[in-house]
This record gives structure tokens, C-alpha cells and sequence, in this order.
């Protein structure tokens, strides 16, 4: 990371130089810097985000899933916003779409991956 620092300081206006053109390779670091950060962070989070939207809209009756919350459960009734989950015999709830953090397959072990996890 220095060293793309180093770069775009040696690409910056040198002292004495003052043509008009000199304002525009001003810019030149900050697009390069936005554009790293755009490729690097902002992409490929939005690439996560359409998947899991992609799986959230997927869900369908008899599906098993894991919740942000810890709750595991099968998936009773598909509504608009939310899922009617059947946790135990007799037990079922309503919670919003948005709380899937994944579908989880037959005979699959709920292990939450603990870089979603906060601290």
C-alpha cells in the first residue's frame, strides 16, 4: 500500500510548475485511489448483496434456514416481506426476510461463519 502511495506522490504537480494543464494531473491521484477502493471494496460487496438478495427471493416452503438471530428453522409460508418459520412442534413464527443469513441444506449442521459475526 506505500508504495501506491509513493506513486501517486510522485505523479502529483512538481514546485515552480504552474501550466494550466497542472490542475487536471491533480485529479489523476484521487481517481486513481477512488477507483482502487471501488474495485477492491464497493464491487464485490455488491456482488454479495445481489446474491443474497437472489437466495432471499429463492426461498420456498420446506426450506430449512438460518437466521441472523440464531433461529433455525423451516420455512412454513412465503409472504411478501416475511417467512413463516415452524421451529418446533406446534411453534411458529414470523420473521422478516431480510434476517436470512443463509439456506441450509438436508442433513446440514448450522455453523455460523464467524466473519459475519459482530464482536
Amino acid at each position: 500500500m506505500s508504495s501506491v502511495l509513493w506513486l501517486i506522490a510522485m505523479m502529483g504537480p512538481k514546485q515552480g510548475e504552474g501550466s494550466p494543464g497542472d490542475s487536471f494531473k491533480m485529479f489523476i491521484p484521487m481517481l486513481i485511489v477512488f477507483a482502487i477502493f471501488y474495485f477492491m471494496l464497493l464491487r464485490p460487496q455488491q456482488r454479495k448483496e445481489k446474491q443474497r438478495r437472489k437466495m432471499i427471493e429463492e426461498i420456498k416452503s420446506g426450506a430449512r434456514v438460518l437466521f441472523s438471530g440464531g433461529i433455525i428453522g423451516t420455512v412454513v409460508n412465503v409472504k411478501e416481506s416475511t417467512f413463516v418459520i415452524k421451529i418446533a412442534d406446534k411453534v411458529k413464527i414470523e420473521v422478516a426476510r431480510g434476517a436470512v443469513i443463509r439456506v441450509l441444506e438436508k442433513g446440514e449442521k448450522a455453523e455460523v461463519d464467524e466473519s459475519t459475526q459482530s464482536r
